[in-house]
């Protein structure tokens, strides 16, 4: 008896859902049945246009030119022929000035190079990699004029210090 119940309860809920099948149909007939709505045309496509380059002729915009200077003759230069000195193979920035020492008259910069050594200057001795030219030492500062490319084919003079460090 419980099994025929169980058989009577399982028909009844599928029959339950046949009857929702049928209004699912009926709903996707009456979508169906509606009139199409219309689609708009696709954008008109504008022919190509080819572009012809007439300055073939004229310098190339991707090839930079340096501006003419009639100063590079009469400028500043680095003397390539002078022989280097120590200390011209260390930037100046990994140098510092650690002193000064007077001696026998004369007034020498105490500078510490990169190898850790302290180096004896004086004025007119070269240091660092831009033809750096020791120009004056004072008790806290070495003054130096470096020779430094300008970007436009030529050279410029520039001031440069080394400081002294506590």
């Amino acid at each position: 008896m419980i099994r025929f119940t169980l058989i009577a309860v399982a028909v009844l809920s599928l029959s339950a859902c046949s009857n929702g099948m049928d209004q699912l149909q009926q709903q996707v007939a009456e979508i169906k049945a509606r009139p199409g709505e219309s689609i708009e045309p696709l954008p008109e496509i504008k022919p190509y246009e080819a572009f012809v380059y007439n300055a073939s002729n004229l310098r190339s915009p991707f090839v930079p030119t340096p501006p003419a200077r009639s100063d590079l003759a009469a400028g500043v230069r680095p003397d390539v022929k002078r022989p280097r000195e120590f200390l011209e193979q260390f930037p100046l920035d990994t140098m510092r000035m650690v002193g000064t020492l007077a001696l026998q008259g004369r007034n020498y910069g105490l500078v510490q190079g990169k190898d850790g050594l302290v180096h004896r200057v004086l004025p007119g001795n070269f240091v660092g990699q831009n033809d750096g030219k020791i120009v004056g030492i004072a008790p806290t500062k070495i003054s130096i004029i470096e020779i430094v490319p300008d970007g436009l084919g030529g050279y410029i003079e520039r001031p440069a210090a080394l400081a002294l460090t506590e």
